[in-house]
């Protein structure tokens, strides 16, 4: 199932975030077979962050929610709150994507 993460970071924050970001990612790219979308939630800068929303499959809320609990971000207390709902995607995904490199 599907698991959507809505993960919004404590203000004045980005430099933990800059610091911990190589360990975030690498904890994602071990579940990168199962994610459907990940990305930051940003200001309208589209450059300065607030957050992130992940989109991963897991087997159940138990599963998320522990996977939740060793990612870095949350280990190092970025986050001021933390949000986990089931997510069903019923639209193929067509704009968003990064340009090709």
């Amino acid at each position: 199932m599907l698991f959507a993460f809505i993960l919004m970071d404590k203000p004045d924050h980005a430099a933990l975030r800059q610091r911990v970001r190589p360990e975030h990612k690498a904890y994602l790219a071990a579940v990168a077979e199962r994610m459907a979308f990940a990305g930051p939630f940003t200001h309208d800068d589209g450059k300065t962050m607030l957050g992130s929303l992940l989109v991963i499959d897991f087997p159940g809320r138990d599963a998320a929610h522990a996977w939740l609990a060793k990612e870095p971000f949350t280990q190092a207390g970025l986050y001021a709150s933390t949000t986990i709902h089931a997510f069903v995607n019923l639209w193929p995904q067509k704009a968003g994507f990064p340009p090709a490199a």
